[in-house]
């Protein structure tokens, strides 16, 4: 059974791919439902990938 070649991914080293999280405050709204906050990933600014090597190269210089 032949199986499928899984591209290689440059996923975030920070995130690890999951570049938005929601983050419950603890805190409830008057409907009971929880308050959470969305943050980003700062590193790949919410895309979940990093820049390919040569992009980085060219931004260094």
């Amino acid at each position: 059974m032949p199986y499928g070649i899984t591209a290689h991914v440059r996923l975030c080293s920070s995130c690890d791919g999951f570049p938005v999280v929601a983050i419950t405050t603890g805190a409830r709204r008057r409907d009971g439902s929880r308050i959470t906050l969305h943050v980003t990933c700062p590193a790949c600014r919410g895309t979940g990938t990093r820049p390919a090597p040569a992009a980085l190269a060219q931004a260094r210089w």
